[in-house]
């Protein structure tokens, strides 16, 4: 499977402490931040959960 990119576009501040949690798992803290995931289910379910906050581009 290929590897997708995760950035974090807009802050935490104010996000759920599910949603917070979600960023922190796919390796996300700051604005501006990038982590590359592998595309599977359960890397598509975290970015659903947390989509209005992130940028999504294939690697």
């Amino acid at each position: 499977m290929a590897d997708i990119q995760v950035k974090l576009v807009k802050s935490l501040i104010g996000s759920k402490k599910d949603q917070i949690a979600t960023a922190k798992a796919l390796g996300l803290r700051k604005i501006g931040d990038v982590a590359s995931q592998p595309d599977n289910p359960q890397t598509q379910g975290k970015i659903k959960k947390i989509s209005h906050l992130i940028e999504v581009t294939k690697a």
